[in-house]
Order: structure tokens, then C-alpha cells, then sequence
């Protein structure tokens, strides 16, 4: 009894499948159709919306002043200073970089830019390199340019104001930002958005093949008729094609062409 449940539980997946390939095929152009579409409209939204980010980065570190128990006064010694108060320190800076008091100056002393402090605070961004003493100034900005000569100019005001608001020995530049010819994007092109469509598109368009099929209720099987009349079929007239037609006719008239000419031929 379970082999016999078994495999008429496969015979009836399989009439269901071999149903739903019909369903596809005979409508196969609506996936294709769709999802053609679907993948220029995709594609066509991704490059209008797309924009770039390119991202400049300048290498610094600050020597701060120490006092000693006889009122001395000296640059720390970075190599000494524990990790923990180096990184306190760079959280320090980093506050400071990103107030008025460094992005104004940055703003007046560089008109060209065009941008605001508080634009200037949102573009940069300060880090620790790989937790060690030396600081990162970052920026990014639609423009390579741009973000080369932002993060130049938030370094170069830093490099002056920092000892006028506290005791700093100097701050020496590691690695200023420049031009490269291939810089690198912070935003790579992404194909997420066409896959998506495509995927979205071939959903849809199965989906819509079937509650067409489930709109036709035309018979089109001898298991179809007997459902609905309750009768045995006797005999199926099939459908010729156009094609299959023509070339029947054809075929035809030239058969009777060739007996006509036999039979004028024996008369004589």
C-alpha cells in the first residue's frame, strides 16, 4: 500500500510539472520580454543614480610637550607613551579637528572650495593608524580633486592652530594626500540593483503566465472533455498550422497537375 501511495504521489507531481512547463513554454515570451526589460530599466537607474566617492588621506603625528619635576620642558617620547593614552589622545584631536575652531579657518583661508564648516566637519574624518601614535586625517568627496586639497587644507590649519590652543611641540606630516591617476572609489558600481530585477522580473512574469492559463477555459486535453461532458472521446481532429496547410494545397495541385498531363498524353 505505501509503494503503491508513493508512486502515484510521483505520477500526479509529475502531470503537474510536465502542466507547468506547457504553461511556461507556450508563454515564454513574456519572461523573456520581461526580464530584457527589467534588466535595461535596472541598469539605465543605476548608472543616472550612480556617483562616485573618491577618498584622500594625509599620515601626521603630534608631538606633544611634557614637564618635569624641575619645571623642564620636552617632547614626549612616542615610543614610550602606552597605547591607551596615545589613542585617548587622537580621540582628542579628532574632536578638535572637527570644530569650528579648525573647519572655520579651513573655510576663510580657502574660498575656493566653496563649502562650509559644517560641511567640512561631515567630509573629514579622523583614525588611529593600525593603533599606534601616528593619525589619519581622511576625506572624501565626489571629486578626487577635491578630496586631495580638502584633507591638505584641514592639515595644513591643524599643523598651525593646534600649538595656539595647547602645548604642542610640533606636528610633523607623514604622507600628504595627492593626485594619482587611478584613484581608488570609496563607492564601487554594484550589479545588486540588476540581479534584483531580474530575479523580481522572473517572478512576476511566471506569476502572470499562470493566472492567464487559469483565465483560459478552453478543453484542451480528452481528460478535459471527459471532466466537463462526462463522455468517452472517440476521435481528436487535430490542428494544422497555416504552414502545414499551404503546403498541402501545393503538393496537391501539382499532383493533379502531372495526372492531367499523363492523361492528355494517352489520349493521343
Amino acid at each position: 500500500m505505501y509503494l503503491t501511495f508513493k508512486l502515484s504521489w510521483r505520477d500526479i507531481m509529475e502531470i503537474n510539472l510536465r502542466e507547468y512547463y506547457r504553461m511556461i513554454k507556450k508563454r515564454l515570451w513574456i519572461i523573456v520580454l520581461s526580464v530584457v526589460l527589467s534588466t535595461i530599466a535596472a541598469a539605465q537607474y543605476s548608472n543616472i543614480n550612480y556617483q562616485p566617492v573618491y577618498q584622500a588621506s594625509t599620515k601626521l603625528i603630534v608631538n606633544t610637550v611634557a614637564t618635569d619635576g624641575n619645571g623642564g620642558r620636552g617632547p614626549i617620547d612616542l615610543g614610550m607613551m602606552a597605547m591607551g593614552d596615545s589613542s585617548q589622545q587622537i580621540n582628542m584631536y579628532k574632536e578638535i579637528i572637527k570644530t569650528p575652531a579648525i573647519m572655520e579657518k579651513v573655510a576663510q583661508r580657502h574660498p575656493e572650495l566653496n563649502i562650509t564648516s559644517e560641511q567640512l566637519i561631515n567630509s573629514v574624518n579622523v583614525t588611529a593608524v593600525n593603533s599606534t601614535p601616528i593619525m589619519a586625517i581622511i576625506a572624501q568627496s565626489f571629486s578626487h580633486e577635491r578630496a586631495v586639497k580638502i584633507v591638505n587644507y584641514v592639515t595644513e590649519v591643524f599643523q598651525t592652530e593646534m600649538p595656539k590652543i595647547m602645548k604642542i611641540e610640533s606636528i610633523t606630516i607623514l604622507n600628504a594626500a595627492k593626485l594619482t591617476d587611478k584613484p581608488s572609489l570609496v563607492n564601487k558600481k554594484s550589479n545588486q540593483l540588476i540581479i534584483l530585477a531580474v530575479a523580481a522580473s522572473l517572478v512576476v512574469s511566471i506569476g502572470i503566465i499562470l493566472f492567464l492559463d487559469s483565465l483560459d477555459d478552453t478543453l484542451k486535453t480528452e481528460e478535459d472533455i471527459r471532466e466537463v461532458f462526462n463522455v468517452m472521446t472517440l476521435a481528436m481532429v487535430p490542428k494544422i498550422k497555416d504552414r502545414e496547410l499551404r503546403v498541402k494545397k501545393k503538393a496537391t495541385s501539382s499532383g493533379h497537375q502531372m495526372g492531367e498531363a499523363q492523361y492528355a498524353s494517352n489520349n493521343r
